[in-house]
């Protein structure tokens, strides 16, 4: 696999072209793509007699960086507002239709979106990114509106909108458009798309469980935990959460014993479902969770 220095270094020269791009969202791609290739890497050699895909391949996984430093980024364009909000939503109609962004100084998204394009083994695949960059923008955006405004979301309505906020299904696309996963077809599958939908729940309760002391002490309201403490001040809130995390995860094991998906599905399950005690745990910067590590919120 290509060298970790040499992947930041080409993650942070395409990231210049962004404003608002920090070291911290190459860094934080880096590790966390680092962690699932790893993970799911027998699993994407045994793959790559079908779709010739090299799992080693230094352009692929370079792409699949940019790809994560960009839901970095914009997470933190939404909560932290590194850009103009006109600025932001001229990005995310450039991101989610595949165009250059009609203002300066954004020049990296259509970098980014062209190489996707280029690279896609199954264009489908390429269709639905589009798809869920626009949902994930979505989600970004109403999660930050309810948590300014004055009415707040039902524990029900966030966790909706978190499912889409934490991005798992654009990693997952983005994997399979690179490395040839078939994620168009498998989705037609009732299975699995619940099986997106508990992974997706599951990462949502983990990052804010994570990232609680964090958000707490940034005055931030986007977490379910401090949303359901301002509803129910009483509630052992993190009790619950925890109880919902472990119910998700069981109801995972349940559809993942029951069905069976192609390599690298059940490993790549495994290692979203393990990335609060493998990633967000051990991380220096984005995700620590004692005040050495800054104000700023664990981030979907």
């Amino acid at each position: 696999m290509i060298q970790t220095e040499r992947a930041l270094q080409q993650v942070l020269e395409w990231g210049r072209s962004l404003t608002g791009f920090a070291d911290e969202h190459a860094v934080e791609a880096v590790r966390g793509g680092q962690y699932i290739l790893q993970r799911i890497h027998p699993s994407l050699r045994d793959t790559s007699a079908r779709t010739g895909r090299d799992p080693q391949d230094e352009t692929l996984i370079v792409a699949f960086y940019r790809e994560l430093a960009l839901l970095f980024w914009l997470d933190d364009c939404n909560d932290l507002g590194l850009i103009a909000p006109e600025q932001l939503a001229a990005v995310e109609q450039a991101l989610g239709q595949g165009v250059p962004c009609a203002l300066p100084g954004f020049e990296g998204c259509a970098v980014l979106r062209a190489s996707l394009a280029a690279l896609a083994y199954d264009r489908r695949d390429y269709a639905q990114l589009l798809d869920d960059t626009r949902c994930y923008c979505a989600a970004l955006r109403a999660g930050h509106a309810q948590a300014a405004g004055a009415e707040r979301w039902s524990y029900a309505e966030y966790l909706h909108n978190g499912i889409d906020s934490i991005a798992y299904a654009n990693v997952f696309c983005c994997l399979s458009l690179l490395w040839g996963l078939d994620m168009a077809t498998l989705r037609a599958r009732p299975a699995f798309r619940r099986v997106l939908r508990l992974i997706s729940a599951i990462g949502r309760l983990q990052n804010d469980l994570h990232g609680l002391d964090k958000d707490r002490s940034a005055g931030e309201a986007d977490n379910a935990a401090i949303l359901l403490l301002q509803r129910y001040p009483a509630m052992p809130v993190v009790e619950f959460l925890n109880d919902e995390l472990a119910g998700h995860t069981r109801m995972l094991h349940r559809v993942m014993a029951e069905e069976r998906f192609p390599a690298p599905w059940g490993p790549l399950i495994e290692a979203m479902a393990a990335i609060r005690a493998q990633y967000y745990q051990t991380s220096t910067s984005r995700y620590r969770s004692d005040a050495a590590g800054g104000g700023q919120r664990a981030p979907a």
